[in-house]
């Protein structure tokens, strides 16, 4: 049995992991920055004005 392949697949499988960690926190930290935009811009509309119950109810469909 050949064992000396054993110790490279290894460290390739470390490096992989680290590799797919790295990039998972990447990931993260652009979410986390879009998130952060996304509500400045929400934050920059104008306040809706709520209308009476009455208003926006119906449809009127005769035409």
């Amino acid at each position: 049995m050949d064992t000396s392949g054993i110790g490279s697949f290894n460290t390739a499988m470390s490096a992989e992991q680290t590799s797919m960690a790295v990039s998972t926190a990447v990931l993260k930290k652009a979410i986390d920055i879009e998130e952060q935009n996304s509500m400045q811009l929400l934050q920059t509309l104008p306040p809706t004005y709520n209308n009476p119950a009455n208003l926006g109810t119906q449809v009127d469909v005769k035409a």
